[in-house]
């Protein structure tokens, strides 16, 4: 029987270099069919005790755990080549976690790949090439309701009332757009698949501390609908400032973990990661 959706056996990015296509670890094996076990209990999303890379390369993540629960947000800071990004796409799926699990709502999902995850409820804003630069604002929020089979309208409506410049640029080429903009179109098609949890690597990424703040203010208010947060940010003194939790990545490890205020408060964390 077809499908109504062109794109249902044809989702995701295909490059091998860069995803995981199995979606899962070589250390532990696991059903072909990506069966997910019940695991009740504990945070919304954590990658639990993650080691693994990339590929047959040596292992970035050592014995990494992330979580984040229903409403917060969890913020991954560090210093550079530090993992951070590694782990937010060891949890979404596009590398080999080695040992180590991922569960989702207490659903065991470390065998699934990217593209199942985010039928699972996983929204992923990459740091870089995160739209379709020829498409019309409204087309890229389009794009992101691909998964859906209802009416996404009222959705797009919301998009549009968390990101009003949108609504005013909508029929124009989000190439066009600047860099803040750009990164409001990523998000805002990552909120038309409706997400129980939304990820988002880096996104202040290049643009000025006044965007930057717009963008903040703008995620916690999509944390405030109850949609959970796991956050890599660069910026680490501001990221930690609207955090309810925090991670110090060191090499792969976690190297700190508490409120994001305690963080903010910790001597060692202030003179090491926040410049004194």
């Amino acid at each position: 029987m077809s499908s109504s959706n062109p794109y249902q056996d044809d989702r995701g990015n295909k490059d091998r270099s860069i995803t995981n296509p199995t979606g899962q670890g070589t250390a532990m094996p696991r059903s072909k069919s990506g069966a997910v076990t019940s695991a009740p209990g504990g945070p919304f999303l954590i990658g639990e005790a993650m080691t693994g890379g990339y590929g047959k390369g040596p292992d970035i993540l050592h014995e990494c755990t992330i979580a984040v629960d229903r409403g917060e947000i969890a913020v991954i800071v560090g210093p550079n080549g530090a993992g951070k990004s590694t782990a937010m796409k060891a949890v979404f799926g596009m590398l080999d976690v080695r040992s180590g699990r991922v569960l989702l709502d207490g659903e065991d999902i470390t065998a699934l790949t990217p593209q199942d995850r985010v039928v699972k409820g996983m929204g992923f804003v990459p740091q870089t090439s995160n739209i379709f630069t020829s498409m019309t604002v409204e087309e890229n929020l389009e794009m992101g309701a691909f998964i859906r089979k209802d009416d996404f309208r009222d959705t797009m409506a919301q998009v549009y009332d968390l990101f009003p410049i949108l609504k005013e640029k909508r029929h124009q080429a989000a190439g066009e757009l600047s860099g803040g903009q750009r990164q409001q179109v990523a998000v805002g098609r990552a909120l038309m698949t409706k997400p129980k949890v939304l990820m988002l690597d880096e996104p202040t990424a290049g643009v000025s501390p006044i965007v930057m703040d717009e963008l903040f203010d703008r995620i916690i208010e999509v944390a405030r609908t109850g949609i959970p947060i796991l956050m890599v940010e660069q910026n680490a003194r501001q990221a930690l400032e609207i955090a309810d939790k925090g991670y110090v990545l060191v090499q792969g490890r976690n190297a700190f973990t508490d409120t994001g205020k305690a963080l903010m408060a910790d001597p060692e964390v202030r003179r090491s990661f926040l410049g004194g």
